[in-house]
């Protein structure tokens, strides 16, 4: 795949607008600010993509992103306090729309901050995603920002923060060292290839 020609397809603030799905689709989910934008961005090899905000909370939408025969879809962040209570309830009836639809979801890039335990919303996520039977990998953005015995406690404690850690298919990733990166295209490019 030559992941530098994806292209923007469309953004949805509501779930009955997004037209019925026409082919494969890969998500992203995880809290706001996590760098779900910067993941996006490094995987397809462009500045601005996806939209970078230093402000949680601000892709508000569901966003859809093409490349070849993918749909790529940018969930909104859950979980940013600073956000009215309707407007949280409009995110939430957007994600889960959007998973509890019959679309031809392949995968779901879980993302989490690896300086931090997993939140309460990542942990309902990653039980809502088991219960659904949802294929996920767990993507630990900002690897970079920590040193190596720091990683490595964080590591083990993941262990023991998020269930079911053994069996998951786990990937440190850096916007600064591009570490996860070339994992993350080969996982795409094969589910791209089972599709054709």
């Amino acid at each position: 795949m030559q992941f530098n020609k994806a292209e923007f397809a469309a953004a949805y603030g509501s779930f009955s607008q997004i037209p019925a799905c026409s082919r494969m689709e890969i998500a992203f989910a995880g809290r706001s600010n996590v760098g779900k934008s910067t993941l996006i961005n490094k995987i397809f090899n462009r500045k601005n993509l996806a939209r970078v905000s230093a402000v949680p909370g601000k892709t508000a939408t569901i966003n859809f992103y093409q490349l070849e025969h993918v749909y790529f879809v940018d969930l909104p962040g859950y979980g940013y306090a600073k956000v009215a209570k309707s407007e949280k309830e409009r995110w939430a009836g957007l994600i889960e729309g959007y998973l509890n639809s019959e679309r031809d979801i392949r995968l779901i890039f879980l993302l989490i901050d690896m300086r931090h335990a997993p939140s309460a919303d990542d942990l309902h996520m990653i039980d809502y995603l088991v219960e659904a039977e949802l294929p996920f990998v767990v993507i630990l953005t900002k690897a970079d920002k920590l040193k190596k015995m720091a990683r490595q406690a964080r590591m083990e404690a993941f262990a023991q923060e998020i269930p079911y850690f053994s069996e998951l298919t786990v990937i440190p990733f850096s916007s600064q060292t591009f570490e996860g990166v070339e994992q993350v295209r080969q996982i795409i490019t094969e589910l791209a290839e089972e599709g054709d």
